[in-house]
């Protein structure tokens, strides 16, 4: 059946965006300008590239409430391999990456083969990775409130280069994984079983998938995303600290909320998280430079809009609301 562009979701989310856009312009008129609407994407990127493959979690019907904690750890890892394991920059952060995909694996472990509920195995992860975080942290010869630095150039170039002089590096990392991320999920039989789990893990498991190995797959890539946006961050700040994605946890989820995806499972799309993921950061970026909103009430709008919107979208897709339309329309 075909689905008219204007009744899909992402459509919706364009709008948004596209009202923000125009609300933040007309305030202030230096909210348009290239050099300071890119330079606002280094302070979301993180919560982009995570949201991305917290949708293959979420669709499956689980959450991930760790990957904050898991770019922290990541960050750590990195700096103390770097600097105190003497191991190349770039050695470094695959051991960061292989590490964060361990503890997406193991949590992923948990969930799909003993049956534990993703809230309590991912909260707990939370807690446990950034326990891992400061004992890592302690092994290295620089306070930890310190934080490692001194990073070679080549690694802090990884968020300073400009294509075109005007968009960040971060920005095209994100859209490179954005396209990965569409094509594993939408495009290959791998999305397809991942879908095919969240809807009904056991009638997947009849049709021949292994639904609990998808299940733990989409953890370990929540993790390995989580360990990118911790490099990524680690190069733009030039630091490396145990808990640097600290407040990252719930932008995170709204995102992947906002852009769709049902927490019971079975349905999201990458497109629609990314323009959610966009439509949070522009809304956390416009209105303390146009309209003078204290960094500490920026949750406030986000969540206003999360439940303004989640609400307006359960009501026009409630079942029982069409029909009583339809028999009002008949009368």
């Amino acid at each position: 059946m075909k689905v008219h562009i204007w009744k899909k979701w992402e459509f919706v989310l364009s709008l948004i965006l596209i009202l923000e856009i125009v609300v933040f312009a007309l305030k202030n008129s230096k909210f348009l300008m290239p050099r300071v609407l890119f330079g606002s994407m280094n302070d979301i990127i993180s919560i982009c590239i995570i949201s991305l493959f917290v949708t293959f979690v979420m669709i499956t019907g689980g959450i991930d409430i760790q990957a904050g904690s898991i770019v922290g750890l990541s960050s750590i890892i990195l700096g103390v391999a770097w600097q105190d394991g003497g191991l190349n920059i770039w050695a470094a952060s695959l051991a960061a990456m292989a590490a964060a995909g361990l503890c997406g694996a193991l949590s992923g472990y948990f969930i799909a083969y003993c049956g534990v509920q993703p809230m309590v195995v991912t909260l707990g992860g939370s807690f446990l990775y950034s326990g891992i975080a400061l004992l890592v942290s302690n092994l290295s010869a620089t306070e930890s409130y310190k934080g490692i630095n001194g990073f070679p150039d080549s690694f802090l170039k990884l968020s300073k280069i400009k294509l075109f002089g005007v968009i960040p590096s971060q920005v095209i990392i994100f859209l490179i994984l954005a396209v990965l991320a569409y094509y594993l999920l939408h495009k290959t039989r791998y999305g397809s079983q991942v879908f095919l789990v969240g809807v009904n893990p056991r009638a997947a498991e009849y049709s021949g998938i292994h639904a609990k190995r998808i299940i733990m797959s989409t953890y370990v890539l929540s993790g390995i995303s989580a360990a990118v946006a911790g490099i990524i961050l680690t190069s733009y700040l030039g630091t490396a600290k145990s808990d640097i994605g600290a407040t990252l946890t719930l932008p995170i989820i709204t995102a992947v909320v906002l852009g769709g995806t049902l927490s019971t499972g079975g349905k999201g799309s990458v497109p629609g998280t990314a323009l959610a993921a966009v439509v949070i950061g522009t809304l956390r970026f416009g209105l303390p430079l146009c309209f003078k909103v204290s960094q500490q009430y920026l949750d406030i709008p986000a969540g206003l809009l999360l439940l303004v919107v989640v609400t307006g979208r359960a009501v026009l897709y409630n079942p029982a609301l069409k029909a009583r339309v339809l028999r009002r329309n008949k009368k």
